[in-house]
């Protein structure tokens, strides 16, 4: 049974750029200002962080271009869950949007909502004061629960952002297109600043760029520790297929937004370390939790007054960042579960569109709330680390999707296809095994808490899989613009 024409739907309203600032927006969030120092810690020097970036970044390309496809193919809200829908069956379907509205995306939105406050508290330190304790053993690692100002601020930010995209998918782009121009421009600020200072005759040592630290882990282990936490920078490239419904002439659109913003990440993390390993030796960005803020400390040394205001540019270079990615993951996240309640997977309610502003409202504050109860509980980085190995089995499903659709569905209209098929999904496939494994041998536990989180989900399913089959679903109607 068909949705009634009179019935709301979403409608493909975005066009190009508010696809390339999801895909951009949404991955740049605090990764950039964060991980290098754990990268060179663990490889030792900033040749073997260079290959380890560009190794992700082919990966993520990779990927990418599969995901480029398949989107072009299947252009429904929910990326993933469409095409694991489609090469699969239901059932993985309803585990990535399962592990994804519950765990992943939600975690993922409290940990970039804390990272603003984080930063905002340079400003504003009583932010880190606790406005009470909850005396019970509730809190993160067993003691008790301490709800500090900087997380109601945090939470009234997701609260924000989930009415402004609640308004309109229209003005949810327009502030992720303003958010992720002005990111990158005051990334490129910080860039400037660290090559001027390295090469415009400011610094009178020499270039720290070949410096080494002792390596740990080092090796191969070292490689792919290295490997984990640029990915993790690079996390969010996919985002922009959960919009499939919304997107303008989507088979020429999202393989663009895909690819082109992929190359714009690739590009501006590899500058951006360039910069920091210019100004900074090896230790200085091993020993340091903010390295831009450092850098920027160096580049004005001269002058105490602007070596302060540089590293408070870094801050409000990493809130605008941070909120460009928090606002894009609301604005993708938010269409997983309205899909899975397209296919009778998920609650009635969440596949509801707004008649007014022809959004999914409920699926938005669904996911708002939800974020911010993770965030208030302070659990949300142990469900992030514990989703990990199972959100990225599911990812190799997916790219693996492209090859299974090859075979069981040929008349497939495919506007895009991926080039050097099919060795750029097999290649990407490997390495996501070899990531698995590594990750499955180095974190056990947290692998098997993972999937003990999945396996919480199967009575759901079943039950939601019954009631699809005495009562098939509504068909979702996209496509239509708005007046």
């Amino acid at each position: 049974m068909r949705t009634p024409e009179h019935e709301p739907s979403l409608r493909r309203v975005l066009g190009l750029w508010p696809a390339v600032s999801v895909v951009i927006g949404t991955a740049i969030g605090s990764g950039i200002f964060l991980v290098p120092s754990d990268m060179v810690k663990a490889v030792g020097s900033p040749g073997m962080v260079f290959a380890v970036w560009v190794f992700g970044g082919v990966l993520t390309l990779f990927g990418a271009l599969t995901y480029a496809e398949l989107s072009a193919a299947l252009p429904g809200a929910g990326g993933e869950f469409v095409y694991l829908n489609a090469a699969y069956g239901p059932f993985f379907g309803f585990v990535y949007g399962w592990t994804q509205t519950w765990v992943a995306k939600s975690a993922s939105i409290a940990t970039l909502a804390t990272g603003f406050y984080t930063y905002l508290a340079d400003f504003f330190p009583g932010l880190k004061a606790a406005a009470w304790t909850v005396r019970y053993p509730i809190g993160p690692n067993g003691g008790p629960l301490e709800i500090r100002y900087g997380q109601l601020f945090a939470i009234g930010l997701i609260i924000c952002l989930a009415g402004i995209n609640y308004l309109g998918v229209r003005l949810g782009g327009g502030v992720q297109v303003a958010m992720t121009a002005l990111k990158l421009a005051l990334i490129a600020g910080i860039i400037a600043c660290g090559l001027i200072y390295a090469f415009g005759g400011a610094s009178t040592s020499p270039l720290p760029l070949h410096s080494t630290i002792p390596a740990n882990p080092g090796g191969v282990a070292g490689f792919f520790a290295a490997l984990v936490a640029a990915l993790w920078a690079y996390d969010g490239w996919n985002n922009a297929g959960m919009l499939g419904s919304e997107i303008e002439k989507p088979q020429r659109n999202l393989p663009l937004a895909l690819i082109g913003g992929t190359l714009a990440m690739i590009a501006v993390y590899l500058l951006v370390n360039f910069a920091y390993f210019s100004v900074l030796s090896a230790a200085e960005v091993g020993g340091s939790e903010r390295v831009a803020s450092e850098m920027m400390r160096r580049a004005f040394s001269g002058n105490a007054q602007w070596s302060s205001r540089g590293a408070g540019a870094v801050s409000i270079a990493a809130m605008i960042s941070i909120f460009a990615a928090l606002n894009g993951s609301i604005l993708s996240g938010s269409r997983i579960p309205f899909a899975m309640t397209q296919k009778g997977y998920f609650f009635h309610a969440l596949g509801r569109v707004h008649p007014r502003f022809q959004t999914p409202g409920a699926s938005i504050w669904l996911l708002g709330l939800w974020s911010s109860l993770l965030l208030l509980s302070g659990h949300y980085k142990q469900l992030y680390t514990l989703v990990i190995f199972p959100s990225w089995i599911l990812y190799a499903m997916t790219a693996a999707s492209v090859i299974v659709l090859r075979r069981t569905q040929p008349g497939l209209e495919r506007p895009f296809k991926v080039p050097g098929y099919p060795v750029v999904p097999i290649l990407f496939v490997l390495v996501a095994i070899s990531l698995l494994y590594s990750t499955l041998l180095e974190s056990p536990r947290e692998s098997g808490i993972g999937f003990a989180i999945i396996v919480a989900g199967l009575p759901f399913y079943f039950f939601w899989k019954r009631a699809a089959q005495s009562n098939p679903a509504p068909v979702e109607v996209t496509g239509k613009r708005s007046a």
